[in-house]
């Protein structure tokens, strides 16, 4: 008798995430990696209940992130990808989905009325705690994309970088290392510069960065700049929102700089990539207008701001999509 397919592990599998985002709001991860401590010893210092605590430890058992002996729990080696104390940690990223747990609680509304009213904002958040896991939730994310994006456009010809909204300098660090002659600004918020600040440093790039405070939604970009970068940014804004930004970056351009931007770019179906459709929704549900958008739809919204040229020049199934399009010399 032929086996029908069963869907309740899939409706069910927001529990696992819970406990794992539990788990790591508590900082589980960091505390038990290298120590094994009972669920009394780790309760008692973190002034949680212990039975609560015990119960949550031997499910985190079973999904291989913790291991036990003689009632005493320590982080195995898949666990920490999640502790502070791991150099490659991916918390930051657990911390951010933490965040937005409570806008997709209210998926349900937001299709009945099309836009959440009890939305938090992520990116400009008044919490520096919150907002310091944004950007390092995008720095984890940043760390492979940014160097398979870098090599595979050439930056070869271009002088200097304005990267807008560049958060941990990520991408500006990828292309640095790539192109010996380029130099770069990074423009982001007050609260961002700083965390920008210290990766750049610690890349030794320091001599070749240029740092400006601002926010692109209200202030004027650099000028100077020959290629802009608009990385993960188009998709938290409304299509209007995305052709003003254009016409700023079109405005400081030098005359026939480049303009690229990183983002899931959907096909006509708007069903591919599939990790494009499932991120519509969580646009939906944390921002007032924010999209993933086809390839159509940007070059259009490019070219009403004055951009010609416009090309996808890399496709994929991440947010690794590159759209290309060039402010011409003269007009």
């Amino acid at each position: 008798m032929e086996t029908k397919p069963d869907i309740i592990p899939e409706v069910r599998s927001f529990m696992k995430s819970r406990v794992i985002l539990s788990a790591a709001e508590l900082d589980f991860f960091s505390r038990l990696d290298g120590n094994f401590l009972s669920a009394k010893e780790l309760a008692d210092t973190s002034g949680l209940d212990e039975r609560a605590t015990t119960r949550i430890l031997d499910c985190l058992i079973t999904y291989d992130l913790l291991e036990k002996e003689n009632n005493r729990y320590r982080t195995t080696e898949k666990g920490s990808q999640l502790s502070s104390q791991n150099r490659e940690s991916r918390l930051p990223m657990v911390k951010h989905m933490n965040h937005i747990w409570k806008n997709w609680s209210h998926l349900t509304e937001v299709i009945k009325k099309g836009t959440n009213p009890y939305v938090r904002p992520v990116v400009d958040s008044e919490s520096k705690a919150d907002r310091n896991a944004f950007i390092g939730a995008m720095h984890v994310a940043a760390r492979r994309i940014s160097a398979k994006i870098a090599d595979a456009y050439d930056l070869g010809s271009y002088k200097k970088l304005l990267d807008i909204g560049g958060g941990s300098g990520a991408y500006t660090i990828a292309f640095l290392k790539k192109n010996s002659q380029l130099n770069a600004v990074i423009f982001d918020l007050e609260g961002v510069i700083p965390i920008a600040k210290e990766k750049i440093h610690e890349n030794n790039f320091q001599d070749k960065v240029d740092f400006i405070v601002g926010d692109f939604y209200v202030d004027e970009l650099p000028h100077g700049c020959d290629i802009a970068l608009l990385s993960a940014i188009i998709h938290q804004n409304s299509p209007e929102q995305n052709v003003e930004l254009y016409r700023k970056i079109y405005k400081a351009l030098d005359p026939g700089g480049t303009l690229i931007i990183r983002d899931h770019i959907m096909d006509e179906s708007r069903t591919n990539p599939p990790a494009g459709s499932l991120f519509a929704l969580n646009m939906l549900v944390n921002t007032q207008g924010g999209d993933t958008y086809t390839f159509r739809e940007v070059k259009d919204t490019l070219k009403t701001a004055g951009f010609e040229d416009v090309k996808l020049v890399i496709s994929g199934k991440e947010m690794d999509c590159l759209v290309e399009s060039i402010k011409p010399n003269s007009k």
